[in-house]
């Protein structure tokens, strides 16, 4: 029995083996990654569907956050890129540094996300003036600079800088700030290491060539349950998110029916940080049919340059802090 399948499979194999050929080729052509990546405008994401807010209000209109595509080059999407204005294509090293894998690259991804959430429940709630609670602090250790004089690693917890205890991220940065030569405590992997640095020159600045981010456990008054897909990560939407867990928090609705997109980093304090691909994010928003676009302001002048320069319909608006998006949507 199987010898005579195996016949009948060598003798569909002879008598198709060109056309068999042929689809293993195209197959390796449309599978084979190159060393590139591409990016294009993506999508909205709906923060106010990713939140379930303890006795929240209604909201009306949607908060969103703008999303780039990015994806590993084949030759066929390569080709598209080349004659596509809104494609761009970028080189591995430029998303996948040379001295980090892509595991850690998706471990400071995910903390940055974290991060980021955390922070968005404390500003809310803050300007909501409800209660909440911070406990077990954490920095961390999330990359170093292929130019940094250290032997930091990621995933370092710091525990000290020069003999003084770290508590928060703040704390770690001015005391980073202050100092030239700077010896830390730190854990990794449940093991105590004692670590040494040295500011070299960076762009330009003094600096030790570390990024850090800070994890909490944030207890609100109210339960927030934020939910986001394993594939999504990063900072850069965690403005958005206070505003939604904001809007939930409090009776007046923000977002007057409004589709409101927007884009940029969040700080304890409120303060809406830089972000990259605005040109992607700000298409995005205009394929989705947005209102209006919250760009944080170290972003503005290329965004409004973007958007003058290719006659893009869509309202920009600028915002430093927390604060700049309230105003502007109550007196929408």
């Amino acid at each position: 029995m199987l010898n005579k399948l195996y016949v009948q499979i060598k003798k569909i194999i002879k008598e198709n083996y060109k056309f068999l050929l042929i689809l293993i080729f195209l197959f390796l052509i449309v599978t084979f990654e190159l060393p590139y990546y591409i990016d294009t405008p993506g999508g909205l994401i709906d923060v106010s569907k990713r939140l379930e807010v303890e006795d929240g209000y209604e909201i009306n209109g949607s908060l969103n956050l703008a999303y780039i595509s990015e994806f590993k080059a084949t030759i066929p999407t390569l080709i598209i890129a080349y004659f596509n204005d809104d494609w761009d294509i970028i080189k591995k090293e430029e998303v996948i540094a040379s001295n980090e894998t892509i595991e850690e690259n998706n471990y400071r991804n995910h903390l940055l996300l974290e991060e980021a959430n955390q922070n968005a429940i404390i500003v809310a709630f803050n300007k909501a003036g409800l209660d909440y609670e911070v406990k077990n602090r954490e920095v961390n250790i999330i990359y170093v600079y292929e130019e940094a004089d250290t032997d930091l690693k990621i995933g370092d917890k710091i525990i000290e800088i020069n003999d003084i205890k770290i508590n928060s991220k703040e704390e770690a940065l001015k005391v980073i700030k202050e100092n030239e030569q700077l010896n830390f405590k730190v854990i990794n992997d449940g093991v105590e290491y004692k670590r040494t640095a040295n500011k070299v020159t960076i762009g330009g600045e003094s600096l030790v060539g570390i990024m850090v981010s800070e994890t909490k456990e944030v207890i609100p008054s109210k339960n927030v349950s934020i939910n986001f897909k394993k594939s999504e990560s990063g900072p850069s939407g965690g403005f958005m998110m206070s505003l939604s867990i904001y809007d939930y928090l409090t009776e007046e609705d923000l977002t007057n029916g409004l589709k409101i997109v927007g884009t940029g980093t969040i700080d304890e304090f409120g303060n809406v940080g830089v972000i990259g691909g605005i040109e992607y994010k700000i298409k995005a928003a205009i394929k989705e049919n947005a209102d209006l676009f919250f760009v944080p302001t170290d972003n503005y002048e290329e965004a409004l340059k973007i958007v003058e320069e290719e006659d893009l319909n869509i309202k920009l608006v600028e915002v430093k802090h927390i604060d700049d998006a309230i105003n502007y949507l109550k007196n929408y």
